[in-house]
């Protein structure tokens, strides 16, 4: 008995112990288990076409690192390998806290001369660096783009002067991912034809200050950065080339005190180092925001009669006119008017300039309280130094519609409307709008503009 009880206590020793070193050795391999952290992929939606050499970035988030990282390209049925990279792997003392990073290659028909054009899968891999080494996994369908597009652009004659607007009209074979003119620096968007025909317009601008021998260029590019551009036929007739004026405006200390009070309250200092800053800081900063408002346009015009000048109202300042600003007998500051100064009596009612859809209506630093009415495709109304606003963002407004009233408010030394025109964000001369001849040579015989009555 005392031999078989000998045995049966051996029996559970040897079991317990055998549990206890299988405890020992489980436990730390499930907590590197639990420990273990999955990495997580994000492909910009951006990236849907390849080329020659397209530049790919992918946002990695793994707390312990990357092991490896590989992309490949699938297509008909065959993987090739596009890029990796690899580092050593750790499995027990792996890093923690490792900060988010971007995975950047260049991949295309240059690194894997057998793609052909067509639809492709972009696959990207990547294995985090502990225990685990778990992998994730992000893939995206692509067209394989080996070829430029090209561009097939209207006949017609391009009149241009400095400050005017223009329509193009233009089609595009092949694969593009954006197409418009660019003028200089200035990019213009293009728009599918009205009434469904085929083709694309673009509206651009000549802007003011456009330098010598600049030409506008209708430009396609696909998502593989091929880019090909075209030329207009343009002219640019020399008797209508605008001479901007350059006038001098004394600042009083009554203006002084008005423009500081009004539009840095809590300033401090030199009143008129203080001027100069609402002068020059604020103003690009309310042209950015005004700039800023071409992304709220309707893709469709909401006209379709000329634009109209306020009613009997005189002409007091002209588009682009150069002004400097005289403090005290001295020169302190020159700046660039982009608008018509209309002067009527005082608070008299603001009127739309055309039909349209109110896109800002709040106070904008120099300009005061103003309202900005877009009238699709990028082409939008400016009105400002109002003393009250009557509508609201939103409103739909018809062309002669009350808007609110004028006044002095913001950057203006008397009661008047300031107005300007911007197209794509970029201002320009209001006058060839108001011109029921200009809109019909330019705009309607080019492109369908319902309801247009000359």
């Amino acid at each position: 008995m005392e031999v078989r009880w000998r045995g049966i206590l051996e029996s559970d020793t040897v079991k317990t112990i055998i549990a206890i070193l299988v405890l020992l050795v489980a436990a730390p391999l499930a907590l590197l288990m639990l420990y273990s952290a999955a990495p997580a992929l994000d492909l910009p939606a951006g990236i849907t076409t390849l080329g020659a050499q397209t530049p790919i970035s992918v946002a990695v988030k793994a707390p312990h690192g990357l092991r490896s990282a590989s992309a490949y390209v699938e297509q008909a049925g065959t993987r090739y390998k596009a890029w990796e990279t690899s580092q050593s792997a750790r499995r027990i003392l792996w890093q923690r806290h490792v900060a988010d990073s971007t995975l950047h290659f260049v991949t295309g028909s240059q690194a894997i001369p057998q793609l052909k054009e067509g639809k492709a899968t972009l696959v990207i891999e990547a294995v985090s660096n502990d225990f685990r080494a778990a992998t994730a996994r992000v893939e995206r369908e692509v067209t394989v783009v080996l070829r430029p597009p090209s561009l097939s652009i209207d006949s017609d004659q391009h009149y241009l002067y400095l400050g005017m607007a223009d329509l193009v009209t233009f089609n595009v074979s092949g694969s593009s991912t954006e197409s418009g003119v660019r003028v200089g620096n200035e990019k213009f968007r293009s728009w599918p034809l009205p009434g469904g025909k085929p083709g694309l317009f673009a509206l651009y601008a000549f802007p003011w200050n456009t330098p010598p021998g600049t030409e506008p260029l209708v430009y396609a590019t696909n998502g593989a950065g091929n880019q090909v551009t075209g030329q207009m036929v343009i002219r640019f007739p020399k008797k209508e080339q605008p001479v901007y004026r350059t006038r001098d405006l004394e600042i009083n200390e009554q203006f002084l005190q008005k423009v500081i009070n009004e539009l840095d309250p809590a300033g401090s200092g030199d009143p008129l180092a203080r001027f100069l800053k609402v002068n020059g800081e604020m103003r690009r900063s309310n042209n950015q925001t005004l700039r800023d408002l071409r992304l709220k346009t309707e893709p469709r015009f909401l006209w379709s009669q000329p634009f109209r000048q306020q009613r009997n109202s005189k002409v007091e300042a002209h588009f682009a006119d150069v002004r400097n600003y005289v403090y005290q007998d001295r020169k302190v500051d020159q700046q660039v008017h982009l608008g018509y100064d209309l002067s009527i009596t005082q608070h008299v009612g603001v009127e739309a300039s055309n039909d349209g859809k109110v896109v800002y209506a709040a106070p904008l630093g120099i300009y005061g309280n103003c309202v900005v009415v877009d009238h699709g495709y990028g082409l939008q109304t400016i009105y400002g130094h109002m003393s009250e606003i009557a509508v609201r963002e939103g409103d739909a407004v018809k062309r002669g519609q009350v808007l609110g009233k004028s006044g002095m408010t913001g950057m203006a030394g008397g009661d008047h409307i300031h107005f300007s025109m911007q197209l794509d964000g970029v201002q320009i001369d209001p006058k060839e709008w108001w011109d029921a001849h200009w809109i019909k040579d330019h705009i309607a015989k080019r492109v369908d503009l319902p309801g247009f009555d000359e």
